[in-house]
C-alpha cells in the first residue's frame, strides 16, 4: 500500500529520528535510526598583560605587589553543553508499511510507543565570574616612605681641589619611579581637597565631576607605570563530540585551552585539555534480546541515559544527565496488522 501524502506528515512528526525520510513510487519509506551529538559552546578570556617599567618599585613607594614580566594567560568563562538529535547515516533502513499499520506512528524518538517525544535540546550552561585578586594600589594618600637619621663617616683628602662641571645625564629608573609617586599622592591629595571643599578654587555640580574624572584618569596613567595594564579579549568556540559506541572509554578530549593561542580544537596539543566524560545507566537484562516480529519491522534505538560530565582533567566544571542513542539498544517495532 502507498502512503497517502497526511500519513507520511504524521510519520515524520512523530519519528524526529530519520533524518531524510523519502517515499519513493512503490511505496518504500526511508530513515535513519537517531544518534546524539553533544555541542559544546565555549566562551573563554585571555588577557595579554604588560608589565610597568617601574613594576621592580612598586613595593617601596606603593606598598603593593606588582607583576614584573609581561604575561599571557586564558581562562574559561562559560560553557553551554546542549543534546542534539541527528540522523545516523550508517544506519539506514527501507521499510513498506501495511494498510492498517498505524500504531507505527506513535513511535518516537526515545523509542517508546507515546504520543509525545522527551524534551530534546534544553543546554546546561555553567558560567565562572572570575576573583580578582585584591588591589589597594589606588589607596591611601601619604607616601609609603619615611625618613631616618643616620651618620655617616667618609674619609676627606684636603689636598683635592673640586671643580663644578655641568652636563646632561640620564635619570636613574628608580629616581623616575619616585618622581612619577610624588606625583601620584599629589593628584590623590588634590582630589581629597576638591572633595572635602579645602581648596581656594570652587567645585560643584559638573565642574567637580569633571575635576574629578581628569585626576583619575591622570593618576591611572602614572599607577599603570608601576602595577602594568591589560589588554582582554573573549574567544568563543562551538565544538562537538559524537559519542561512539564500540569505544571502550567513553572520555573524549572536547576541547583544549592555551595561554597563547586561546581556544583550541581538540587535536591541538598546545593546550590543556577539557574532558568529557559519559558513565551510561545500566541497562535492564531484558533489552537487547528482542526478536523479529512476524511481517514487517521497523528497526529503533533506546537510548542510554548517560551522566555526562566535563572536567579540566580533575575539576568537574559542568554534569548533567543525557540520553546518547548509539549507547542504547535496538529493538523491533511491528508495523504489520498480520
Amino acid at each position: 500500500m502507498r502512503l497517502n501524502r497526511k500519513m507520511f506528515i504524521a510519520l515524520a512528526a512523530f519519528l524526529p529520528a530519520a533524518g531524510a525520510n523519502a517515499q519513493d513510487a512503490m511505496g518504500t519509506v526511508s530513515y535513519a535510526l537517531p544518534q546524539t551529538t553533544i555541542t559544546l559552546e565555549v566562551e573563554a578570556v585571555r588577557e595579554s598583560f604588560h608589565a610597568g617599567p617601574y613594576a621592580k618599585f612598586a613595593q617601596k613607594y606603593l606598598g603593593v605587589n606588582a607583576r614584573q614580566e609581561d604575561q599571557q594567560t586564558c581562562v574559561l568563562s562559560a560553557v553551554r553543553m546542549t543534546p542534539q538529535i541527528e540522523a545516523d547515516q550508517s544506519n539506514r533502513f527501507y521499510i513498506t508499511p501495511e494498510k492498517g499499520a498505524m500504531s507505527f506512528l506513535a513511535l518516537t524518538s526515545q523509542g517508546r510507543v507515546a504520543v509525545n517525544d522527551g524534551s530534546f535540546g534544553n543546554g546546561s550552561e555553567w558560567r565562572f565570574a572570575s576573583q580578582a585578586d585584591a588591589d589597594f594600589s589606588d589607596r591611601g594618600v601619604s607616601s609609603n616612605l619615611t625618613s631616618e637619621a643616620t651618620t655617616l663617616i667618609r674619609g676627606v683628602d684636603g689636598n683635592r681641589v673640586a671643580v663644578q662641571q655641568s652636563m646632561v645625564v640620564q635619570k636613574p629608573l628608580e629616581q623616575r619611579a619616585k618622581e612619577a609617586v610624588e606625583m601620584i599622592f599629589d593628584l590623590r591629595k588634590k582630589r581629597v581637597q576638591i572633595v572635602t571643599g579645602d581648596t581656594d578654587a570652587t567645585y560643584s555640580g559638573e565642574a567637580m565631576g569633571a575635576a574629578l574624572a581628569e585626576i583619575a584618569a591622570l593618576e591611572k596613567e602614572y599607577m599603570s607605570m608601576f602595577i602594568g595594564y591589560s589588554d582582554f579579549q573573549t574567544q568563543k568556540l562551538k565544538c562537538d563530540v559524537v559519542p561512539e559506541k564500540d569505544r571502550k572509554a567513553q572520555t573524549y578530549v572536547a576541547f583544549r585551552l592555551s595561554d597563547t593561542d586561546g581556544i583550541v580544537s581538540a587535536d591541538n596539543v598546545s593546550g590543556k585539555p577539557y574532558l568529557l566524560e559519559l558513565t551510561p545507566q545500566p541497562v535492564s537484562q531484558a533489552a537487547g534480546k528482542a526478536t523479529a516480529a512476524k511481517g514487517a519491522v521497523a528497526i529503533y534505538r533506546i537510548p542510554a541515559i548517560c551522566a555526562v560530565k566535563l572536567t579540566d582533567g580533575v575539576n568537574p566544571i559542568l554534569q548533567d544527565r543525557v540520553a546518547v542513542y548509539q549507547l542504547g539498544v535496538e529493538s523491533y517495532f511491528p508495523i504489520s496488522t498480520k
